[in-house]
């Protein structure tokens, strides 16, 4: 009866830039011989540079080559996905509030003048005038602040959620 080294790959890694990584790293090992399986735990496959980008895939095919440079008496049988995924972290730009207030302000004001224009392009005030005579059925010309109040809750509300920015 052959040896036998079964390998299942880890789907998915994050390492470092620099990081050298081992078969360890990337599968979990399982053999009958406990110094065959230390052997492999630290056997070298690659390290993270900055020409791997964001992803480093290593294939189930390329790593089987690899053990049986070392042991090619052993019979290896693969579990599971036949791939590993590497992802590279890469540290996030710090973000300068100053920044992020000159954008937020430029796209508020930019939102506020989109709006005001709708609004005198549709003579909102005629039309909420007219709503205010049809339902209260008064000829005067009161204020229609009872209309225009919960319109500008709801449309601030209506933004918020369809941007899904609540919290």
């Amino acid at each position: 009866m052959a040896q036998v080294i079964y390998l299942r790959l880890k789907p998915k890694q994050v390492v470092n830039i620099d990081q050298q990584i081992y078969l360890k790293d990337l599968a979990w090992i399982s053999t009958n011989d406990d110094e065959v399986k230390k052997k492999l735990s630290t056997l070298y496959l690659h390290t993270v540079s900055k020409n791997d980008q964001t992803y480093k895939v290593f294939d189930l095919f390329t790593i089987i080559e690899k053990v049986h440079t070392l042991y090619p008496e052993y019979e290896i049988e693969s579990v599971g996905a036949t791939q590993a995924i590497l992802v590279i972290y890469q540290p996030k730009p710090k973000i300068f509030p100053l920044y992020v207030l000159f954008i937020w302000l430029l796209l508020f004001v930019g939102a506020a003048m989109a709006i005001m224009n709708f609004h005198f392009d549709v003579s909102m005030e005629e039309v909420q005038s007219t709503l205010h005579e049809m339902i209260s059925s008064d000829q005067e010309n009161r204020s229609v602040l009872w209309l225009q109040i919960p319109y500008s809750i709801g449309l601030g509300l209506g933004m918020i959620l369809f941007f899904n920015h609540f919290f």
